[in-house]
């Protein structure tokens, strides 16, 4: 099968989980690993992997295009911006896991194709793909006047780029949970739990049901279907017991294991978001190359 040729921008850990992911899809060919630090442990992988190793950032990348089709920025909401002018006026498409929500919120299991026009797709923030899926899945039953998220991640899970852009994401991640989600109003929080041994990710999600004649039970089987939905691509994703109501108020408790491609199991919020990424890279890439046949 045809592959389209990838790029990923920033050599930290989700750009090092990121590589193992895209080194297991049937339409993506790994090809260059960018960084600033020629001594990062994911360039030092990457270059073992036989890949193209660039550790001059942005301007190393622009005078090797010919060796991407799509490229992964896994730096900063600040940096991002740059990046993405440089890469979309040279024809190149960016799948974009920075908060910097430049192109429009892509969650796999609510919007997977419908961005596949936009040059640039964002990908929210790890805490978004975990809850606005399951937001999605009540306010498809209910209309959702008000959804809020909490997002607990391990510490040591959570590098430079992740703690540069914490203000973005709750930001980002709450617009994400109106557009997406369908609630009338969102607010993320997050949590970066110092605990040892470190903690797995686990998130909450509060929604605040618009008006009382709601059915709980098919919003049951809406949040389960929406469940299983995330599993095909993140099998360690699953619910911490029922979904709980209070009046119109429905909480729901999930937690994230992750793969364990580059940090421990217990780091799914990398592993959530690099595996999103990763299958709408996929999926645009099938989507591509039939329409170039």
């Amino acid at each position: 099968m045809n592959k389209l040729k990838v790029g990923i921008i920033g050599s930290g850990n989700i750009g090092t989980d990121l590589m193992y992911k895209i080194e297991r899809c049937d339409s993506l060919e790994m090809s260059v690993m960018v960084g600033i630090d020629a001594d990062s442990e994911g360039l030092k992988r990457a270059k073992d992997a036989g890949y193209t190793v660039i550790s001059n950032g942005i301007d190393g990348l622009m005078e090797q295009l010919d060796a991407v089709d799509i490229v992964f920025d896994a730096t900063s909401a600040y940096a991002h911006k740059a990046h993405s002018d440089l890469l979309t006026a040279a024809g190149k498409r960016v799948i974009d896991l920075t908060p910097a929500a430049i192109g429009p919120f892509t969650v796999p299991p609510v919007n997977l194709t419908a961005n596949f026009d936009s040059p640039n797709v964002n990908m929210v923030t790890c805490g978004g793909q975990a809850t606005i899926p399951i937001v999605h899945a009540i306010s498809r039953v209910a209309p959702v006047e008000y959804a809020e998220i909490v997002a607990t991640v391990s510490s040591k899970s959570a590098g430079p780029g992740t703690r540069a852009n914490i203000d973005e994401f709750t930001h980002t991640t709450a617009r994400a949970i109106e557009r997406v989600g369908g609630a009338e109003k969102g607010k993320a929080i997050i949590i970066l739990n110092p605990a040892e041994p470190p903690v797995i990710m686990r998130d909450t999600v509060n929604a605040l049901i618009k008006t009382p004649d709601y059915d709980e039970a098919e919003i049951v089987d809406s949040i389960n279907r929406m469940v299983a939905e995330v599993q095909e691509y993140v099998p360690g994703y699953r619910l911490r017991g029922t979904p709980q109501f209070d009046g119109q108020r429905v909480s729901v408790f999930l937690e994230v294991e992750g793969a364990g491609d580059f940090f421990p199991a217990y780091s799914g919020n990398l592993d959530i978001m690099t595996a999103a990424a990763a299958r709408v890279a996929n999926e645009m890439a099938k989507e591509l190359l039939t329409a170039n046949a």
